[in-house]
């Protein structure tokens, strides 16, 4: 297969990056940094990346998709050549696994399985193929129930997963109703807690149930509270900028005014949205 705008295919492409990897780790005449670098070292960049894809995608600067998304390629790339290296798997290990999980996660798609009609039956399908997959796995001292959850997931990805997991097991609520009753009930208690003592053990483990029952809400409405929350960052951030404008507009300083002139500024701004 070739790609338009290129004189190469999809495969030849591909084995060139491999070839430069392994340049660029080859202890003679390779890159000093690339060489320094292990499976650890790697990581804050492989998550810098990932967000930076994501960044390009949200902000609609499509344009700059395909560099961001070489990006990341070459982490998988540098991650499998450390494996070579050290005889554990190659590059063609993980493509090999990735084409039969696919497959095998997918029989509405690849076998004669009955075809789910709904959003439901695909998810419980797909819960129903992982449980598979983590009990055929070796097991290790911790619950199998979470062991394939990555510990260092961010917080709000992390609860929607194990959400999800719980669900699939049939502890759920039918609708995000209870799910919002839910939230209701916790701010309840985060007042009760703040009104006992705001800085209390007791108020912190409060405010971590009503973030994680606001969570379930946002999985009840298909809705990933990660992307919700970076959104609700990136509105707020761009509100304060306009504030800020305002208030140099009327010759003051945002870092000597009042709340009252800031408030002031922000409800202005909000009615021009």
């Amino acid at each position: 297969m070739q790609n338009e705008g290129s004189n190469k295919t999809n495969t030849e492409a591909l084995s060139q990056l491999l070839e430069i990897m392994q340049t660029l780790r080859n202890p003679q005449g390779g890159c000093p940094w690339d060489l320094k670098q292990t499976f650890q070292s790697i990581v804050p960049h492989t998550l810098e990346e990932a967000y930076e894809v994501a960044d390009c995608i949200e902000s609609n600067n499509l344009a700059e998709l395909k560099n961001e998304l070489g990006d990341l390629l070459f982490q998988i790339v540098f991650y499998a050549q450390l494996a070579q290296e050290q005889q554990l798997f190659n590059f063609t290990d993980v493509v090999t696994q990735l084409n039969e999980k696919l497959v095998r996660r997918h029989p509405h798609v690849f076998s004669a399985q009955n075809t789910p009609t709904t959003d439901a039956e695909l998810a419980a399908q797909w819960q129903a193929i992982k449980a598979q997959e983590r009990a055929a796995r070796p097991k290790n001292e911790g619950s199998v129930l979470w062991q394939d959850i990555p510990t260092n997931l961010p917080s709000l990805t992390k609860a929607k997963k194990i959400q999800q997991r719980v669900a699939a097991l049939g502890f759920d609520w039918p609708t995000y109703h209870g799910a919002i009753d839910k939230v209701s009930e916790e701010v309840e208690e985060v007042k009760e807690a703040l009104a006992d003592d705001p800085y209390s053990a007791h108020t912190a483990e409060e405010l971590g149930d009503l973030l994680f029952a606001t969570v379930n809400v946002a999985r009840h409405v298909k809705r990933d509270p990660e992307q919700l929350l970076r959104r609700a960052n990136d509105k707020f951030s761009a509100r304060f900028e306009k504030v800020q404008h305002y208030l140099i507009a009327q010759g003051k300083c945002i870092e000597s005014a009042s709340l009252e002139e800031m408030d002031a500024a922000w409800d202005a701004i909000k009615k021009f949205k």
